[in-house]
């Protein structure tokens, strides 16, 4: 995973922040093409949840100094496709508390605001 140019937020923890940015994701591929782009997964990546907690807990694939200073995750624009796709976002959300729960130092958190 490597981070995008992007607007990155900082992390007053100095954790390297990654952005997932959800704005305009209507359903499951969707979010797992983004997931693939914003979070630079290998080729290998299944697009599929159970591959999607792998990469996230897997320290192999976080950018360069992250398993050092951990890796905390945003994700932005989300709330549209939670609306649109409930079942799905639910999904989603347990899928990021699981990656949190077996990768030590990787946080995701909701970004909040209009649009996110």
């Amino acid at each position: 995973m490597a981070s995008k140019s992007r607007e990155v937020p900082d992390d007053p923890a100095g954790r390297i922040v990654l952005v997932l940015d959800l704005e305009g994701v209507t359903d499951k591929a969707g979010l797992m093409d983004r997931c693939a782009r914003d979070l630079s997964l290998p080729g290998w990546f299944g697009r599929n949840w159970d591959a999607l907690a792998d990469c996230l807990a897997d320290p192999g694939l976080w950018p360069e100094g992250a398993v050092e200073r951990g890796l905390l995750v945003v994700v932005r624009g989300w709330r549209a496709y939670a609306e649109k796709r409930p079942e799905e976002w639910q999904v989603a959300e347990e899928i990021f508390a699981e990656a949190t729960d077996r990768g030590p130092g990787l946080f995701v958190t909701l970004g909040l605001g209009a649009s996110s």
